[in-house]
């Protein structure tokens, strides 16, 4: 096929040698199939940030580390340079993402590479060298639904292991190769320590994993584990290896009654000494 515009720089660098053919276009980026010397890769082409389909991104962007002052009063106050500045940030997220992640055990395609606002990355495949399906789109059985959840709620904590929510997580961000799930598209994915919304995506990301495996094993709609990680993670008791149970009990300590009868006491005797303060003003 015709080298998409975008992917020439590429090709000039000798990075690319040719493309392939489109894999996928989603409200992000334009995926491409490339040949790089002996491999095939993927070349990840970001839409510009008014032809996305992505609106939210001020809740993902909150807690990200800006380069310098020049580039954060820019981007502030939305000039031209400011919003190429945002975008470009946008964009380096998912590249800083994978290779924290990959470093973390996470089950994400490989970086190679970032030029020109276009990702080169692994080519996932399935186990006929094909580029490999995503979850949405396989027919799954009650016994696979299980393992691919149980693998993904563990990818979930080695995430959040390594300081990252991704934000978006669900049957249409996970691919299926020979070995199982890997977790995709990644700008939106936010900081963990850094960012007010992350236990709120945290908690989505895996209620919509529930909800899909849900679908072939009902059972796993109850679970809690969104709550029992982050809750695990504030008290500093995440690890990787966690076991975890998808319950989270009710605090049910009980009340100290010595305690609330000496509050319910004190209360009656300030407004006793009120009332006979006022009948005293009363009687001058």
């Amino acid at each position: 096929m015709k080298t998409p515009s975008r992917i020439e720089p590429l090709v000039a660098d000798g990075l690319v040698d040719r493309v392939m053919r489109q894999l996928m276009s989603g409200k992000e980026a334009m995926v491409y199939v490339v040949q790089c010397g002996d491999e095939l890769r993927c070349a990840k082409v970001y839409k510009e940030a008014n032809k996305r389909g992505f609106h939210k991104a001020a809740d993902y962007v909150e807690g990200r580390k800006i380069k310098n002052s020049r580039q954060a009063r820019a981007m502030a106050k939305g000039s031209r340079y400011g919003r190429q500045e945002q975008e470009a940030a946008w964009q380096h997220a998912e590249v800083d993402a994978l290779r924290r992640l990959a470093a973390a055990g996470v089950r994400v395609p490989t970086p190679y590479d970032f030029h020109e606002g276009v990702l080169l990355m692994e080519l996932v495949t399935d186990e006929d060298g094909e580029p490999a399906p995503r979850l949405n789109d396989l027919a799954l059985g009650e016994d696979d639904a299980r393992r691919f959840h149980a693998d993904l709620v563990r990818q979930v904590v080695r995430m959040l292991c390594a300081g990252i929510v991704h934000g978006d997580l669900s049957e249409y961000n996970v691919l299926v190769d020979r070995v199982g799930p890997v977790i995709i598209d990644l700008p939106q994915a936010v900081d963990a320590a850094a960012n007010n919304n992350a236990r709120a995506m945290l908690e989505r990301d895996v209620d919509n994993l529930a909800a899909y495996f849900g679908q072939f094993a009902p059972d796993l709609r109850g679970t809690e584990y969104g709550r029992e990680i982050w809750s695990l993670y504030e008290s500093g008791k995440l690890h990787p290896e966690v076991e975890l149970t998808g319950v989270v009990a009710a605090d049910e300590a009980p009340a100290d009654l010595g305690e609330v009868m000496q509050v319910i006491e004190a209360a009656r005797r300030e407004e006793a000494a009120r009332q006979a303060g006022r009948a005293a003003v009363g009687t001058d």
